[in-house]
């Protein structure tokens, strides 16, 4: 079974870390003397270290440090460091075996070990040292809660970042629903103004492709075959209005055991069709999709009236599908739009993701 270290609170993370500190000491120590230190003068200096670490990391470091209080945080640590070296010449007992040595039989005052002879520590070395001890403190104390600071804005920010992203998602959802039923909408008035029989074959499709945005399209994810079948539908609907719909061509191929978020690709599709029928109603329109293992292709292209040279070839669809893509597949998908005399054509390559 495996761990997960995000879980563990941070006070198991401190206390398992001092207590690795604490072991690394007592084996320092004793590898050094070959004994164990004074248990009372140990203590009070392992437990004033601690205080000292804890009133840089959660206090002077968050309330200073990183509200950029940068000259009164390096004052008053100064002030700290000299508090903690006059706290441990006078207040914590100093360890009188490094000053002299007394062997009551087999024990040693201050160790307990055998026949063992320390040599004393000069008196001259202690400021330093403990001040030096103190500094290194501070600036473990401050370095580890700034990683950890860092750390926790990255998070928030990400966290920031993907619920920017999802309703930045949901926006552009719900702009391109009511963008859809508009265009389809426009095809059905079109058949039921000419009084044709296929009205309500039209209507029949479009409540298909109303079921699936109602109750697919808010999915993360949907199979790419029922993706492919919504198009087909789509393609079915605009066919329907054509005078002649033998210029439409529409090809898949590959595996389409995959699966892909939701209106995807319908926007190049609904642009071939408003903008690749002339006005004497000539359609020239071919789409095609490729599937090679995880890799989506799809090429649409189609012919673009006169009529329509004024217009940006794009709408609300184009401009919204490139949105998406680029919160969706920022860095795996190439989106290629060629505008020639009266050619427009798209191309789109999309590395799938694993669902």
């Amino acid at each position: 079974m495996k761990i997960n270290f995000k879980n563990i609170p941070s006070f198991v993370i401190h206390i398992l870390s001092w207590m690795v500190v604490l072991l690394i000491s007592l084996i320092t120590f004793y590898n050094r003397f070959n004994a164990l230190p004074n248990n009372h003068d140990f203590i009070y200096r392992m437990s004033f270290n601690i205080v000292l670490f804890y009133i840089n990391y959660s206090i002077l470091v968050p309330k200073l440090l990183l509200n950029k209080k940068i000259i009164l945080y390096v004052i008053i640590s100064a002030l700290i460091i000299a508090f903690s070296v006059y706290i441990s010449q006078n207040i914590i007992p100093s360890l009188n075996q490094f000053n002299q040595t007394h062997e009551i039989g087999n024990e040693i005052i201050g160790l307990r070990t055998k026949n063992v002879t320390i040599e004393s520590v000069s008196e001259k070395f202690k400021a330093p040292i403990q001040g030096l001890v103190t500094f290194l403190l501070f600036a473990v104390s401050a370095s580890i809660k700034l990683v950890f600071e860092w750390y926790r804005n990255e998070k928030i920010k990400t966290l920031v970042e993907t619920h920017k992203i999802t309703a930045e998602l949901s926006f552009l959802k719900a702009q391109l629903n009511p963008h859809f039923l508009f265009n389809s909408l426009n095809s059905i008035y079109s058949l039921a103004n000419k009084k044709s029989d296929k009205t309500t074959d039209a209507i029949v499709t479009l409540s298909e492709l109303m079921r699936y945005m109602i109750y697919e399209a808010d999915k993360e994810f949907v199979p790419l075959q029922k993706e492919i079948d919504y198009i087909k539908n789509y393609i079915s609907l605009q066919n329907l209005r054509l005078k002649d719909s033998s210029g439409v061509r529409f090809n898949v191929h590959g595996n389409l055991d995959k699966n892909i978020e939701p209106l995807l690709l319908i926007s190049f599709i609904e642009n071939a069709f408003k903008y690749g029928t002339d006005y004497t109603g000539k359609t020239n329109i071919n789409i095609k999709i490729e599937v090679d293992e995880n890799l989506l292709t799809l090429n649409v292209s189609n012919y673009v009236s006169i009529n329509e040279k004024s217009d940006s070839n794009s709408g609300i669809g184009i401009q919204n599908i490139k949105n998406r893509l680029s919160l969706l597949y920022p860095k795996s998908h190439t989106l290629k739009i060629e505008a020639s005399e009266n050619l427009f054509k798209v191309q789109l390559v999309l590395k799938l993701k694993k669902s």
